[in-house]
């Protein structure tokens, strides 16, 4: 029977790297995202059967219509990985903007949770032992200055991903985190917003991850036996000690 996974914030990164892995391993794939032309795109090149959905993670209503508008035969998803998330701006708490706040949270919790609660039904209702991977971050295991609510955000997540490993586990679901370190995407241009060289700073003078790295974990994850689950996993460049602190020549 072939697999089907589902992927949140395809378009780019991370997302991007894993639905390539995936596909190389004959994957069938639901890539969602907002910018409908890199969707496509990426479909166009993939040598799987590929559907895609173009929404805005953070309008709970639009993702629900979005995925419920999904043939029967996509709704019978393996594996779902909750790789959207983003993170605005680098201020501390004193001068951040609401707005930012509002992005952050909406994308890289709400969002999470309006697509985890849809498909886990979707896996419960099927009685199969699905898998439900969740891209968090060394963020989530630490915060760092000016990082507070980005941080709060990947905190919850890894909170989420411990009460729905509970929830979900009479129904034999795995529930994985991944907590990736300094990785080089898009992430950082558009924490600032489209400044490319103030991006470029943060990965100056080491050796960062590349998506593909966390492409490879996610491979590693779901290939495992079907008694055995990486429950969470962090990933770091050699070049990171913990948290923002990183060796630079």
């Amino acid at each position: 029977m072939q697999r089907i996974a589902l992927i949140t914030g395809a378009t780019a990164g991370i997302g991007e790297a894993m639905a390539e892995a995936l596909a190389s391993e004959g994957w069938s794939l639901i890539l969602t995202g907002r910018r409908e032309e890199r969707l496509e795109m990426l479909a166009s090149r993939l040598s799987v059967t590929v559907k895609t959905l173009h929404f805005d993670i953070r309008d709970r209503e639009a993702t629900t219509q979005a995925l419920e508008s999904l043939p029967d035969s996509w709704k019978n998803i393996d594996l779902l990985v909750n790789n959207a998330g983003l993170s605005q701006a680098f201020d501390p708490i004193h001068a951040g903007d609401p707005n930012d706040w509002d992005t952050m949270i909406d994308t890289n919790v709400k969002g999470l949770l309006t697509v985890s609660r849809l498909v886990s039904q979707w896996m419960i209702a099927r009685k199969i032992a699905g898998q439900i991977v969740h891209l968090s971050s060394t963020a989530g295991k630490d915060v760092y200055p000016n990082g507070n609510v980005y941080c709060a955000t990947k905190h919850a997540v890894e909170a989420i991903a411990k009460g729905m490993r509970m929830e979900l586990n009479p129904y034999g679901i795995r529930v994985s985190t991944i907590a990736p370190g300094f990785t080089e995407t898009e992430f950082s241009v558009v924490r600032f917003k489209g400044d490319t060289n103030r991006a470029a700073q943060v990965y100056a003078g080491f050796q960062p991850l590349q998506a593909k790295d966390i492409a490879d974990a996610l491979l590693f994850m779901v290939n495992r036996p079907a008694h055995v689950n990486i429950s969470d996993l962090v990933i770091l460049p050699t070049a990171q000690g913990g948290g923002g602190i990183v060796l630079k020549t």
